[in-house]
C-alpha cells in the first residue's frame, strides 16, 4: 500500500462520514495474498473513494487517460493506485497491467459498465471484468452504490452494498467466445443489479423512533 493511500484510509472516511453520509453493507474485507476484482457501478467521480472504504488493502483502478495530461494530477491518482487506459482502442498496455496486478494477488477496482451513469439506473455491462477473472481465476466481488435520487450530492446518504464473491467457474466461460463474456458480464450485472434494490431498500428506510 503507497503512503499516501494508506494516509487517506485513515483520515478520509471521517471526513467522508461528513460529506456523504455513507453506509456499507456486508463489508468483507479481503485478506492479504488474495486476488480478486471489485466489480461496482458507477455514478461519480467519488466512486473509487467510496469503494475503498469496503477494503483494508489497496485497490488499483484502471482510469481514463486524459486524467494523466496534468502532471501533478497524473502523479496523485497514480499515488492512489490508478494507472491509465485508452478507452475504446483496445489498450494492450492497460490490460496487461491488470493482469499482471491480479497474478501478484492485488486487488483490481472495475466500473462494469465502462463509464458514469448520469441517472444512476444501470448501464450496459462491458465484458472486461469477467474476461479478467477467466484469464487470472480471480473471484469478482460485486457491489453496489446507490445514492438519494440517482446522483451524489453533498450531505444526502450513500449506501454501498457488498455481495458474496463470484468465481470464474460461476461464469461459466468455457471458450471464450463474445457470447460467453456478454452473458456472463450480464450474469454480473444481475448480482450488482440486486444489491443495488438492497442499497436503494436501506436509503429509503426510515429511521425507528
Amino acid at each position: 500500500m503507497t503512503w499516501l493511500y494508506r494516509f487517506g484510509l485513515a483520515v478520509v472516511p471521517g471526513l467522508f462520514k461528513l460529506l456523504y453520509p455513507y453506509k456499507i453493507l456486508h463489508r468483507s474485507p479481503l485478506p492479504e495474498g488474495s486476488r480478486a476484482i471489485i466489480c461496482s457501478n458507477h455514478i461519480s467521480m467519488i466512486d473509487p473513494i467510496l469503494l475503498a472504504f469496503t477494503q483494508k488493502r489497496q485497490i488499483y483502478y484502471m482510469a481514463k487517460a486524459e486524467l494523466f495530461h496534468n502532471r501533478l494530477l497524473s502523479w496523485l491518482i497514480r499515488s492512489l493506485g490508478a494507472f491509465p487506459v485508452n478507452r475504446g482502442k483496445g489498450d494492450s498496455a492497460a490490460v496487461n497491467t491488470a493482469v499482471e496486478l491480479l497474478n501478484e494477488d492485488k486487488l483490481l477496482g472495475i466500473f462494469i459498465e465502462g463509464t458514469r451513469s448520469r441517472d444512476g439506473n444501470l448501464l450496459k455491462p462491458k465484458p472486461g471484468t469477467v474476461m479478467f477473472a477467466a484469464q487470472t481465476g480471480a473471484p469478482i466481488i460485486p457491489v453496489a452504490i446507490a445514492a438519494k435520487g440517482g446522483k451524489m450530492r453533498l450531505f444526502h446518504k450513500v449506501v454501498i452494498s457488498c455481495g458474496e464473491p463470484i468465481p470464474p467457474e460461476e461464469l461459466n466461460i468455457r471458450e471464450g467466445t463474445g457470447l460467453e463474456y456478454r452473458n456472463a458480464s450480464r450474469y454480473v450485472m444481475s448480482r450488482i443489479s440486486e444489491l443495488r434494490e438492497e442499497a436503494i431498500a436501506a436509503l429509503n428506510q426510515k429511521k425507528k423512533k
